[in-house]
């Protein structure tokens, strides 16, 4: 786990343009844009009563810090990546969310001087995805643009600039887009379809990531699509409680496809770097050895609404009554938070994320376009 961490931060830093063994930040700001997986509390400011929210009691059980464990807006029982990609490059955790910095009136000193996460849970590449109930990529984007705006108000746009490109941009967004596909069109999805799907998400992505680099991003680290076929909602749906092929070969082709775009994008954005994680071929990993990377099960949420195979039978509590309320259905229980990969039925644990570990390691490519 260590030399896996160590390998991260040595990917990012080269990116970054740290020299080994420099302990001050490898970059002046990080910018976070995505969706639950990088979500620091964006969702709970958003109104209505459909919108997902890390809010209850059971989120943030393990969060560390000054005021002791509490939900914060991160859909995990501590810190989530956005968090420890941070850390990893200097900083204490992910920025602040975008929505609590304005509603706290401190969004420009922040954006200046630490970044600002725009990240929103259930939110998608396409704006269609979840509709009305999460920031989509295209409002997070232009949220962005509005924060540069300030900044320059600020500063001046030279300085501003300057910062920008020296700047860490992480984006981690997509899963939704699939589970939402292969939900409406229920095994009836043609060939037709999915060409349609894959050109609809790599166009978006496209014109987030040319935007951006208008608005001066030089650093962008992006997060493939999971294995969404094999969070515990979707094994539920089995009555072996397998994995949906369906859904994670749907997430393998747009991965693959969002590879081939962006190797064909970067030489036309002179000067932009870009990494590239592979979160899929990470999570099959650890499916098919959770024991090797520290957990107990891949198979089992800590708790949730419904019942099934995969131990979601009891309701998501309160810490303080985890001896009888985290137990799964499994009997293998959660008073170890470590032990289970995921935490609510649809998220992952602080371990498994703190493992930029097996979500974010040595699959970062670095690649730039002509200087």
């Amino acid at each position: 786990m260590k030399g896996v961490v160590a390998g991260l931060v040595m990917v990012l830093s080269a990116l970054a343009g740290l020299r080994p063994g420099k302990t001050t930040r490898a970059v002046p700001a990080v910018y976070v844009l995505g969706d639950s997986s990088l979500d620091v509390g964006n969702n709970n400011y958003l109104p209505g009563n459909s919108v997902p929210r890390a809010n209850k009691p059971f989120h943030g059980v393990d969060f560390p810090g000054p005021g002791g464990p509490r939900p914060t807006g991160r859909f995990s029982n501590g810190y989530n990546v956005a968090d420890f990609i941070a850390k990893n490059l200097g900083f204490e955790r992910s920025p602040p969310a975008y929505l609590s910095l304005k509603s706290h009136r401190r969004l420009i000193r922040t954006a200046l001087l630490r970044g600002v996460s725009y990240a929103s849970g259930g939110a998608g590449i396409l704006d269609s995805t979840g509709a009305g109930n999460n920031i989509p990529l295209s409002k997070q984007v232009e949220y962005f643009h509005s924060t540069r705006a300030a900044m320059e108000a600020k500063l001046g746009s030279g300085v501003v600039t300057d910062l920008l490109a020296e700047s860490f941009f992480l984006i981690g967004i997509g899963s939704n887009d699939l589970i939402q596909f292969v939900t409406a069109k229920n095994k009836s999805a043609t060939q037709s379809d999915v060409a349609a799907l894959y050109g609809s998400l790599i166009s978006n992505y496209s014109a987030t990531i040319t935007d951006l680099y208008m608005m001066g991003a030089r650093k962008v680290g992006i997060i493939n699509a999971g294995l969404s076929g094999c969070i515990p909602m979707a094994r539920a749906d089995d009555a072996t409680g397998a994995c949906n092929d369906g859904t994670n070969e749907l997430a393998a082709g747009f991965n693959g496809a969002l590879e081939s775009f962006l190797a064909d994008l970067a030489p036309r954005l002179p000067g932009l770097a870009y990494s590239l994680a592979d979160g899929f071929a990470h999570r099959q990993v650890l499916i098919a050895d959770p024991q090797a990377a520290g957990f107990v099960s891949a198979t089992s949420a800590c708790c949730g609404s419904a019942g099934g195979s995969v131990g979601r039978a009891i309701a998501c509590r309160r810490r303080t009554s985890a001896a009888t309320v985290m137990a799964t259905s499994t009997g293998t229980g959660c008073m170890r938070h470590s032990g289970p990969l995921r935490w609510p039925p649809r998220r992952s644990s602080m371990a498994r994320r703190s493992l930029p570990c097996l979500l974010l390691s040595s699959s970062w490519q670095r690649r730039k376009g002509p200087t």
